[in-house]
């Protein structure tokens, strides 16, 4: 707990401390990974690049600032981070590095500004935060744990069987090496993953692609050109090669008993087709519009026919592409835009959900709020680190 002295040096630095913040994340990551590069594996190197990983630690830090006398909001906001730590296996003893590294970022940067007293008040509001992190991190491992096919850490899977889904997508159905049963999931959750390329360990996370059924895993993968960890996998992963999992996490699960649209622009389809199946096994009616750039590029095209027919009361799928012709065998040929949304939206009372590519979703997010979807329905999730939809 911090002390009255320390509160009011937050309350009063905190201002500068966030003006600065981005500089300060961005030098935060090299420093840690020069001092500590065995974490290094931990990290996508696209999502460093491009700075995004920086600009979501700069914001979780300041929503806790923010939100930090309030715990329940402080978690809430906090909760998409906790779940890309949980793929990531994250540990208690991962926070004293951070914290080490974070504070010599704010010396570097901030210079003088920093006395004992500051750097004292900031250390101990990263270790509040860390304990919050920790406490919630260490009671969903524990909570996996003890389910039915659960299991603690890592666990070793192989590679059953793989499927060409599309162009650019594969899917591959994951199955234990003990051959004992795996923990069920909610529909919309993401699994971590630990392969090793060349000897050296890589981590990385992707939707789980279809309903849970005891016995195996599937996650459904695009060949990104530049992709260290999707080229692989596409490349030279066959039937038979090893892995492993760690526990299954995200927050974009089906809530409520309204209508659903489910909203999808390329490989964002992934989480959308088993929340789509769950929601029509409720008997939810469910609106599916999908795009993809062409129809060599739509993926799980069968699966959706098969729900079709399954369920033709409850389940309208529309399909959009890019490019092509009504030959191809499209609902629509261009872009998802708020005239197209309109079209098929059930009602302004339902509950929407979308993933895809960023301009895909700030369009559909726009363009839901205009017609009248509270923000509270809109649901939706990045494929990377996590940061406000609308930006600057």
């Amino acid at each position: 707990m911090l002390s009255s002295k320390q509160e009011q040096i937050i309350e009063e630095t905190a201002p500068v401390v966030a003006q600065h913040l981005e500089t300060i994340t961005a030098r935060f990551y090299p420093l840690m990974f020069d001092r500590y590069p065995e974490v290094n594996a931990l990290f996508n190197a696209s999502h460093q690049a491009s700075g995004n990983q920086a600009r979501a630690l700069a914001g979780a830090v300041l929503q806790y600032v923010q939100l930090r006398n309030n715990p329940a909001e402080a978690r809430a906001a906090l909760s998409t981070a906790i779940g890309k730590h949980i793929s990531l296996g994250i540990q208690p003893d991962h926070y004293p590095i951070v914290g080490e590294c974070l504070m010599a970022a704010i010396g570097e940067v901030l210079g003088d500004a920093v006395t004992p007293d500051v750097a004292d008040a900031w250390q101990a509001l990263y270790d509040e935060l860390a304990g919050l992190l920790i406490d919630v991190e260490q009671s969903h491992y524990h909570a996996f744990a003890n389910r039915p096919g659960g299991w603690q850490g890592r666990r070793a899977f192989r590679i059953r069987n793989r499927r060409q889904e599309s162009a650019v997508i594969t899917s591959f159905e994951l199955e234990p090496m003990d051959g004992e049963p795996v923990a069920d999931f909610e529909p919309g959750q993401y699994i971590g993953v630990r392969l090793e390329i060349n000897g050296e360990p890589v981590y990385r996370h992707y939707s789980l692609s279809d309903v849970p059924n005891g016995r195996t895993y599937r996650i459904s993968v695009k060949r990104e050109p530049e992709g260290h960890v999707s080229r692989f996998l596409h490349d030279e992963a066959a039937n038979g090669f090893e892995l492993e999992l760690l526990p299954p996490s995200g927050d974009l699960t089906l809530t409520g008993q309204e209508p659903l649209l489910l909203i999808s622009g390329g490989v964002g389809q992934t989480p959308m087709l088993p929340l789509a199946k769950q929601a029509l096994e409720q008997g939810r009616p469910v609106a599916y519009l999908h795009a993809a750039r062409s129809r060599q590029h739509h993926a799980f095209s069968e699966e959706i026919k098969a729900l079709r027919d399954q369920y033709p009361e409850h389940f309208n799928p529309v399909v959009i592409y890019e490019e092509g012709g009504e030959a191809d065998g499209a609902d629509a040929i261009g872009m998802v835009d708020q005239t197209l949304l309109a079209q098929h939206l059930p009602d302004p009372a339902a509950r929407c959900y979308f993933v895809g590519p960023e301009a895909f979703m700030q369009t559909v997010d726009a363009a839901l709020d205009a017609l009248g979807v509270s923000e509270n329905r809109r649901h939706f999730e990045y494929f990377g680190p996590s940061r406000p939809l609308r930006a600057a």
